[in-house]
């Protein structure tokens, strides 16, 4: 007897429909599995055997074939259990009550529970435009899946409640959608730290306008405490936004238990020991990386200068980019990564470069190896650098607290929907996002506006993509003050801005006497 079941299963973010056919005839006992499948996929022979056996549930005698079609590509991963297990019960006699095209997915354990499945919502996607009707998954994944519109999303624990489902004897009531628990950020908020206006300034700029951030300064001065705080001023996600970021995490297998739509932007926090294929994404089954998993959200590079060069130089064409392209022999795989890079540095090995309390104890040959360990290319995609001095106590003891984060995420969402205005149907649109044909239109300068850029780039030596960066931070500027034009303060500030911190592009105190500061 044949029995034809249909399944799915993911390739890098998206997913591909496969039918699992079952054949039962006379013959030696014996289960087979075709169609290419990987070691996993062949343990499901023994996965699902015992499965049913301990659920009292039927299974055939004789030869039994598996034939995962297409066999054009390998499949991977324990998700197609559930498909064969409802194939076997198909050939014994086990038909369901009504005609409803399904797509099964799950993997069993030997009692015959479910377990999770990565990327069940790319799962649910793929399912609803082949056209069917209703997924059948683990309970545990179908909070995320059932975000999508358009299809059934059935949850089941255990093998005998999908049974009872498909003969109509218990049947099971669609999932309902609800958001996942924030994960990885922090209710810390930005009223807590003291002084440091500059950075807390270019923070703002930074979450409004999308650019790129590092710090830099001592030892305690506040980079971290800055940087695991700017999550809280960024706006929620749209649902557009949340369902491209819950893709990402379920397929990477970071969702918590249960969880639904990620709502917050993410913010990721790699360790500087990480590799490129792990920052970047990679592996033989292509899954996605640290800058992937932090995309509409913040990736925080803390020691900005103990990352390995490699993994430094392999993300400079995805910040341009925003998307990576992992290419195995099996095919490629494309993971999006539009994210807001923070960086954090000492300005020396020691860290005390510059501090009033303590003498640096560096060589100016350690310092000038230091700052090499970081590539002018990559530096040049960074917009903001701020250096951040210790705070002296006094500011610290007697401040009164700052802005808090919902004060400052109203004025970031405010701007950013003043540049959303600007193109029509792209609600995500930042001005990170301006193209240098589009920079001419919108962020043309006045005439001391251009006089002052004229002198910045023979004073500054600045390269084209840095005049359009500051550009960008200039119109970013102007968003936040609700204004239409550009004008000179605005791109004074920029260009400050761009100018200090360490390393720099150029010397700090140039840009703050051009710029007309102190």
């Amino acid at each position: 007897m044949l029995a034809r079941i249909h399944s799915a299963a993911t390739i890098g973010l998206d997913a591909r429909i496969l039918d699992v056919e079952v054949d039962a005839s006379h013959g030696l006992p014996r289960f087979t599995i075709v169609g290419l499948p990987d070691t996993t996929v062949r343990e499901a022979r023994e996965r699902v055997r015992s499965a049913l056996r301990n659920a009292s549930l039927p299974f055939p005698g004789g030869a039994v074939t598996v034939n995962l079609a297409p066999a054009d590509f390998r499949k991977s991963g324990a998700a197609l259990d559930l498909a064969v297990a409802v194939g076997l019960l198909w050939t014994c006699g086990l038909r369901p009550a009504d005609s409803r095209r399904r797509v099964f997915v799950g993997e069993l354990g030997l009692g015959g529970e479910l377990r999770a499945t990565r990327g069940a919502l790319c799962l649910a996607l793929a399912a609803r435009e082949a056209g069917f009707s209703e997924i059948v998954l683990p309970a545990s994944c179908a909070a995320e899946a059932s975000a999508v519109d358009g299809i059934r999303v059935v949850g089941v624990r255990h093998v005998r409640e999908a049974v009872e489902h498909l003969l109509g004897v218990r049947a099971r009531q669609p999932e309902t959608t609800r958001e996942a628990p924030p994960a990885g950020t922090s209710a810390s908020d930005l009223s807590e730290i003291r002084g440091q206006a500059i950075a807390r300034r270019a923070a703002e700029i930074a979450a409004a306008g999308g650019h790129h951030l590092l710090l830099a300064g001592p030892p305690g001065s506040g980079k971290t405490m800055l940087a695991r705080r700017l999550p809280g001023i960024l706006p929620a996600l749209t649902r557009e936004e949340a369902i491209e970021v819950t893709r990402i995490h379920s397929v990477a297998g970071t969702l918590p238990p249960g969880g639904g739509l990620v709502a917050t932007p993410p913010f990721r926090a790699p360790h500087h020991g990480i590799s490129a294929p792990a920052l970047v994404g990679g592996g033989a089954r292509p899954v996605p990386g640290e800058i992937s998993l932090a995309h509409r959200g913040a990736l925080f590079l803390d020691e900005l200068a103990e990352f390995r060069r490699d993994a430094l130089e392999s993300i400079r064409q995805p910040l341009e980019e925003r998307r990576v392209r992992v290419v195995r022999v099996g095919g490629a795989c494309d993971f999006p990564c539009d994210v807001l890079l923070v960086a954090a540095m000492n300005p020396c090995p020691c860290g005390f470069l510059g501090d009033p309390r303590r003498p640096c104890t560096c060589g100016s040959a350690e310092r000038l190896r230091y700052s090499r360990r970081i590539s002018g290319p990559l530096l040049d995609r960074v917009d903001l650098r701020v250096a951040m001095p210790p705070v002296p106590w006094r500011d610290l003891s007697d401040a009164p607290p700052g802005e808090s984060s919902a004060v400052i995420r109203e004025r970031v969402a405010a701007a950013r929907r003043v540049a959303a205005a600007r193109r029509p149907g792209r609600p995500e649109f930042r001005n990170a996002d301006l193209t240098a044909d589009e920079l001419s239109r919108e962020a043309a300068l006045d005439a001391p506006g251009k006089r002052l850029l004229e002198g910045a780039i023979s004073r500054l030596n600045l390269s084209v993509r840095a005049i359009h960066r500051a550009l960008r931070v200039a119109r970013t500027i102007a968003d936040l003050e609700q204004i239409g034009g550009i004008c000179a303060r605005h791109l004074s500030e920029a260009l400050a801005l761009r100018g200090q911190g360490l390393p720099s592009a150029c010397p700090s105190d140039q840009v703050d006497s051009f710029a007309g500061r102190p």
